[in-house]
């Protein structure tokens, strides 16, 4: 299955300047256990904005750039590509940026997101949810605290 994951504000946003804009450590916790030892999507922006690869994980990166091949990861020109080279029977995570999250809407059997209830000025925003293509199935409310400046919600939405 095609499964996106994502953190997004109520405005859509995801981030700014090629960063996210808010730190919810449970939320990272959580991304790392649904995301191990799968492959995950992204395009190069988001890839290079990680200090390292993400351990234990195939990175799948899209890119225009003819030359682009960092050690260890595939490289790819297309989503339909990067599609194709991940295992047809296990979950592979499409994990931003905006532009992937757009390109990859058609493709997705499953969306994880986390909202975040604020909204803040961003530059890349994920894809609008339709209510007659999408159902949420699981919604879990978490409320702020000394780690987590906002209060924020996972929800898994599934294709109707």
């Amino acid at each position: 299955m095609i499964i996106m994951i994502a953190a997004v504000a109520e405005n859509n946003a995801l981030g700014k300047n090629n960063e996210l804009v808010w730190h919810l450590p449970n939320d990272f916790k959580r991304f790392k256990a649904l995301t191990t030892n799968h492959y995950i999507i992204m395009g190069r922006k988001t890839f290079e904005s990680f200090p390292k690869p993400l351990p234990n994980r195939t990175h799948v990166i899209i890119t225009r750039q003819k030359d682009y091949n960092p050690e260890g990861c595939i490289v790819v020109d297309s989503i339909e590509k990067a599609i194709a080279v991940c295992p047809e029977n296990e979950d592979s995570y499409v994990i931003g940026g905006g532009e992937i999250y757009n390109l990859a809407l058609p493709y997705a059997d499953i969306i994880e997101i986390t909202k975040v209830h604020h909204t803040f000025e961003a530059d890349a925003f994920f894809p609008k949810i339709s209510k007659s293509e999408w159902l949420l199935v699981e919604a879990e409310t978490n409320i702020k605290d000394e780690k987590h400046l906002y209060d924020y919600t996972y929800e898994t939405y599934i294709r109707k």
